[in-house]
C-alpha cells in the first residue's frame, strides 16, 4: 500500500509540476501584458476572458485538492456583474474588485515558484533513490565513461562508490514511501494558504450573500403579490361582479319576465362555480393544499400524476421540512416539470426526493435533447433566487443530446409531520 501510495504521490507530483509551471506561468504573462495594453484599450477587451481563464485554473486545483486529499479550499467568488452580457471596462473593473479573484492572481506566482518544487519533490525523492539503487547494481558502469558521476553529493567512479550511492538510495526510498503522500498534500495546503479567504473575508462574502438573498426574496415576493392582485383582478374579481350585475337585473325581472330571470341566474349560478374554481386554482398557486396536509412528499406524487409525461418517482422523506422549505422546493419542482414539458422534447421523467446528511435533494432527470441553459430563461434563474433565501443551490447538467439532470439542495432538518424543527 505505501509503495503504491508513493508512486501515486510521485506521478500526480510530476503531472501537476509540469502544469503549474507551464499554466501558472503562462496565465500570469498573459495578464501581465493585457494589464500593459489596458491604456491603448486592449487590455480591457483581453482582461475579462484571461480572469475567467485564471479562475478555471484555480477551481481545477481546487477540484483536485478536495478529490486527492480532502483538502477543501472555498471560492467565495462575488456574483456576476447584473447584466451578463456586459464588455470591456465594466466588466473588467468588476472582476478585479473581487477579492478571490485577486487572490487568484496572487496565486499565480507562488503557484509556478514554490507550489512547483513541493509539487516535484515526491517525484524528485522516488526517482533519485530509484537512481541509487540502478548504480548500485552495476548501472554506475554506462553512466561514468571513465569520469566521476555524482549521485547527489557523492562522485561515483567505482562498484564501492556505487554501494555507497545504493546505501543512499534506500535512505531515500524509506523517505518517499513515507513522506511523498504529505509532500504532495503540502502543496496543496499551499495553495489552500494563498487562495482560501481568510475569516474576515468569509464573514463579509457572507454578508453579501444575505443581502442578495434577502433583496431577491423581496423582489419574489413582491412579484407574487401582483401576480395574485393581477389573477384577482382579471379573474375571480370579474367574474363576482359580472354576477353580481346579473342578480341585479334578475331582481328587476323577477315579476316582469320570470323566464328570463331564470336564464339570468342559472348564467349567475355557471359564473359564481367559476369563480369558485379561479379562487381554489389562485389559492393552489400560493400553497397548494396538497402539500399543506400531506407533506412534501405527497405533494411531489400529486405534481409527477398531473405531469403530461411519464414520471418515475422515487420519494424517501421520514419527516416533514419546514413550510417555508416545503413550499420552495415544491414550486421549484413545479417549474423544473413545467420546463421539461415546454422544452426538453422528452419521453420519459424520473424524480428522486430525499434526505441525508442534514440536505433535502431533489433531483429531475428527462431523457430529451439537453443543451439546457440555466442562464437562457428565466425560469431557473427564479428557482435559484428562491432557494437562494435558504442557502440553496442548484445544478444543471445538460449536455446536447441529453439526459438533462436538474439537482437542488437545500440544508435543512427533518420533523415529524406534526412539528417542524427544520
Amino acid at each position: 500500500m505505501k509503495v503504491k501510495r508513493a508512486t501515486l504521490a510521485a506521478v500526480r507530483g510530476l503531472a501537476l509540476g509540469v502544469f503549474s509551471v507551464s499554466g501558472s506561468a503562462f496565465l500570469l504573462v498573459l495578464v501581465v501584458l493585457a494589464a500593459a495594453l489596458v491604456p491603448l484599450g486592449v487590455g480591457v477587451v483581453l482582461l475579462p476572458p484571461l480572469l475567467t481563464a485564471v479562475r478555471f485554473h484555480a477551481g481545477l486545483r481546487r477540484s483536485l485538492a478536495e478529490r486527492w486529499y480532502g483538502v477543501r479550499i472555498p471560492a467565495a467568488y462575488r456574483p456576476g456583474p447584473a447584466t451578463p452580457s456586459a464588455t470591456g471596462p465594466s466588466r473588467a473593473l468588476h472582476l478585479l474588485q473581487d477579492p478571490a479573484v485577486r487572490r487568484d492572481l496572487r496565486w499565480l506566482p507562488v503557484d509556478m515558484t514554490a507550489g512547483f518544487f513541493v509539487a516535484l519533490l515526491p517525484a524528485v525523492l522516488l526517482g533519485k533513490a530509484v537512481e541509487g539503487l540502478a548504480l548500485a547494481a552495476g548501472f554506475w558502469r554506462a553512466v561514468a565513461d571513465g569520469a566521476d558521476h555524482w549521485y547527489w553529493f557523492l562522485p561515483v567512479s567505482g562498484q564501492g562508490d556505487a554501494i555507497g550511492a545504493g546505501v543512499l538510495g534506500l535512505v531515500l526510498l524509506h523517505l518517499a514511501f513515507r513522506f511523498n503522500d504529505r509532500l504532495l498534500k503540502a502543496h496543496f495546503t499551499l495553495t489552500r494558504a494563498v487562495l482560501a479567504p481568510s475569516g474576515r473575508a468569509v464573514l463579509e462574502h457572507r454578508v453579501e450573500e444575505l443581502a442578495r438573498t434577502r433583496h431577491d426574496a423581496v423582489d419574489t415576493s413582491a412579484a407574487e403579490l401582483r401576480r395574485i392582485e393581477r389573477d384577482l383582478h382579471d379573474g375571480a374579481q370579474a367574474r363576482l361582479v359580472a354576477m353580481g350585475m346579473s342578480l341585479n337585473t334578475v331582481e328587476a325581472l323577477l315579476d316582469q319576465d320570470p323566464e328570463q330571470a331564470k336564464r339570468l341566474l342559472a348564467r349567475a349560478r355557471a359564473e359564481s362555480a367559476e369563480a369558485l374554481a379561479e379562487l381554489r386554482d389562485l389559492v393552489r398557486g400560493i400553497h397548494p393544499p396538497v402539500l399543506a396536509e400531506r407533506g412534501l412528499g405527497d405533494a411531489a406524487r400529486a405534481l409527477a400524476l398531473r405531469t403530461p409525461l411519464p414520471v418515475e418517482t422515487d420519494v424517501d422523506l421520514p419527516g416533514r421540512p419546514e413550510p417555508a422549505v416545503e413550499s420552495a422546493a415544491y414550486f421549484a419542482l413545479s417549474e423544473m416539470l413545467t420546463n421539461v414539458v415546454k422544452h426538453a422534447g422528452a419521453d420519459r421523467v424520473w424524480l428522486e426526493l430525499g434526505h441525508r446528511d442534514g440536505m433535502l435533494r431533489l433531483t429531475v432527470t428527462d431523457d430529451g435533447r439537453g443543451g439546457a441553459d440555466p442562464a437562457a430563461g428565466s425560469g431557473l434563474a427564479g428557482v435559484e433566487r428562491r432557494l437562494g433565501a435558504f442557502d440553496g443551490v442548484l445544478a444543471v447538467s445538460s449536455p446536447t443530446g441529453g439526459p438533462t439532470v436538474v439537482t437542488l439542495e437545500i440544508p435543512c432538518a427533518l420533523s415529524s409531520p406534526k412539528t417542524s424543527s427544520c
